[in-house]
């Protein structure tokens, strides 16, 4: 277990899950250098908001916003976020990500992250069937109405079943060792 994982369930006792989400990232040094802020978490934690501000702190040579700090705005929430919603009896990894920048931003950038009831349902469904699935997940950074995406950030997942992936990891080990 992180040291993260450990003042969530502390801080779950204080106020909640989401308002240790919204100000631990925003307190985090890891996610406050990609100068990001969450703005909102609802309490069952299938909505999470994003705000990229533009600053002195994240403008490129040209004057738009990093690359690096729209990929680091939206890097963390699609597995943070699931492992809350799946519980512990699973494992869940960022496997890949692929960054398309669409346009350069020049004005402050947001998004939300969702998972709804349903994909929940299938995700333990399918790990149920095979133990062990992949797929991907895709957010885009749009201006404040939503009209321009100016990059999109597509993650491949990893989710597993605990022991399915503890036994897994140890055959591994096993098969090295020999």
């Amino acid at each position: 277990m992180s040291i993260y994982q450990k003042l969530g369930q502390i801080a779950t006792k204080f106020g909640g899950k989401h308002l240790f989400f919204k100000y631990g990232f925003n307190l985090s040094p890891m996610y406050r250098r990609s100068t990001a802020r969450v703005t909102h978490v609802e309490k069952d934690l299938k909505s999470i908001r994003v705000k990229l501000p533009i600053s002195y702190k994240n403008r490129n040579y040209v004057n738009s916003i990093f690359g690096g700090s729209m990929f680091s705005a939206v890097d963390p929430f699609p597995m943070t976020q699931l492992i809350s919603l799946l519980g512990d009896d699973y494992v869940v990894w960022d496997k890949s990500a692929i960054i398309a920048f669409n346009r350069p931003s020049y004005e402050n950038l947001f998004t939300t992250f969702t998972y709804t009831d349903a994909e929940i349902v299938s995700i333990k469904t399918q790990v149920a069937e095979h133990n062990e699935i992949e797929f991907k997940r895709t957010n885009a950074l749009t201006n404040k109405t939503g009209e321009i995406v100016f990059c999109e950030v597509e993650k491949t997942l990893y989710v597993a079943d605990k022991a399915f992936f503890k036994a897994k990891r140890k055959a591994r080990e096993e098969q090295k060792r020999s």
